[in-house]
């Protein structure tokens, strides 16, 4: 029997989750674009029903409301969205209070979650070494509002989390249709050492999230997609 999905936020990413949803057991019952959910209004018990799991990229000013009222109608979700998660303690706390289940994270790749720990991991090691120097850059599409990437800012706190504790320098470009890489590199007088994860195609993101809709559904908890991943595989 097919599991029902809700794709809140109808853009380039909503689409091409419609397209790939029934590969794993899901069926689309309710799409809402910006228009149609306008401060989250549209998310009721009525536009939901039939819905077990509701899959949410947007924007960072909408997502956090859009979470909340998911949960409060007992939805469990998944939100791809970006440059929200300052708020994340106020949507733990209605995702725990209502019962249901979140899974964010700042990318929903496979790839890029296990590029994160070999990042940590190189991190570690050159901690040791005080003549490296380090920095992050990325480039995404002309259409991405935040910058730099969450997944950029995700690095570098893994970095720091690993105890390097010098200056990691960050920067963004942002042109055209370009689905996203990021870099970390080291630097010493030397010699450099870089770390690169390349997106071909937004298909990795979709795929993830689709994966994490199927791991929440009927689970209570907030979750980040990387402490999941092992359950996945």
């Amino acid at each position: 029997m097919s599991m029902g999905l809700a794709i809140v936020g109808y853009g380039k990413m909503g689409r091409l989750i419609e397209q790939l949803a029934p590969e794993y057991g899901f069926e689309v019952r309710a799409k809402f674009d910006a228009r149609s959910n306008a401060r989250g209004q549209a998310l009721s018990d009525h536009t939901l029903q039939g819905v077990d799991v509701a899959v949410e990229f947007t924007s960072p000013d909408a997502a956090p409301e859009n979470i909340r009222r998911l949960a409060a109608m007992g939805v469990n979700s998944v939100s791809g969205t970006t440059g929200w998660f300052g708020d994340l303690p106020s949507v733990r706390e209605a995702v725990a209070k209502s019962g249901t289940g979140l899974v964010w994270a700042p990318n929903f790749s496979v790839g890029v979650n296990l590029f994160m720990q070999a990042v940590a991991h190189t991190a570690a090691l050159f901690a040791k070494h005080a003549d490296y120097e380090a920095w992050g850059w990325e480039i995404h599409h002309s259409a991405k509002k935040d910058a730099p990437s969450g997944t950029l800012k995700k690095l570098a706190e893994e970095m720091r989390a690993s105890g390097f504790n010098r200056a990691v320098c960050l920067n963004s470009n942002r042109a055209g249709a370009h689905p996203g890489t990021h870099e970390i590199g080291f630097d010493s007088p030397a010699d450099t050492i870089t770390l690169r994860h390349t997106a071909r195609s937004r298909d990795g993101f979709a795929r993830g999230a689709l994966r994490a809709a199927q791991w929440i559904n009927g689970k209570q908890g907030v979750f980040e997609f990387r402490e999941i991943l092992g359950e996945l595989s």
